[in-house]
């Protein structure tokens, strides 16, 4: 059985505790059991505004920073000269979002996804992926992972693909940051470990 993020984020509301919201983020790195290229589906659609594109912006920050702005459902990667790629994102939902100034310190292709144990406590059901949830098109964390750390400690935030592409715009996470996952490939290619990462 493929597993919705709607299930998953319901578990989560459920379950009350943040930290095990934000645990349900945490995965490993593992080669995917899917290795099709084919990303998205031709029945899936979002708004034009947030579709992959170079735009004006004025930052402070260096070229090559991340800036993730949840409020406007947008992540610029800062090209410098005034002007950034600019990515539709879906972000947390009202109480789970997070803030503040990080660094990759991990990236993970195709990353393996395991439920935390006080899910898999109130969905008996997800007792199979107590292991991790084989990474590929179906694996809620979608074909890569950025993790956000703070010197050497994971925040347990993730930038991250999805297979819901329905929700880029939305505020629908347990906190981490989603893209489509043709938009978080192109920010794997560019954004080496040690990319600063500032979430508004």
């Amino acid at each position: 059985m493929v597993l919705s993020i709607r299930s998953v984020l319901a578990a989560f509301v459920l379950g009350g505790a943040l930290a095990g919201m934000l645990a349900g983020c945490t995965s490993t790195s593992q080669t995917a059991t899917t290795t099709s290229a084919k990303f998205s589906r031709a029945d899936w659609k979002i708004l034009p505004q947030y579709k992959r594109q170079v735009v004006s912006y004025q930052s402070a920050e260096s070229p090559g920073t991340i800036i993730v702005d949840t409020a406007s459902r947008y992540l610029y990667l800062v090209e410098g000269g005034g002007k950034a790629t600019r990515y539709g994102i879906g972000v947390g939902r009202q109480g789970f979002a997070w803030s503040g100034t990080a660094t990759i310190g991990r990236k993970a292709e195709w990353p393996r996804w395991t439920p935390p144990a006080a899910m898999i406590a109130r969905q008996p059901e997800l007792a199979k992926y107590a292991g991790g949830m084989p990474g590929g098109i179906d694996n809620p964390l979608g074909a890569r992972a950025l993790y956000l750390y703070q010197g050497n400690r994971d925040t347990l935030y993730r930038l991250h693909g999805t297979n819901e592409p329905w929700s880029i715009g939305k505020a629908v996470s347990s906190g981490c940051i989603r893209l489509l996952n043709e938009d978080i490939v192109d920010i794997y290619n560019r954004a080496p470990t040690g990319t600063r990462v500032v979430v508004l």
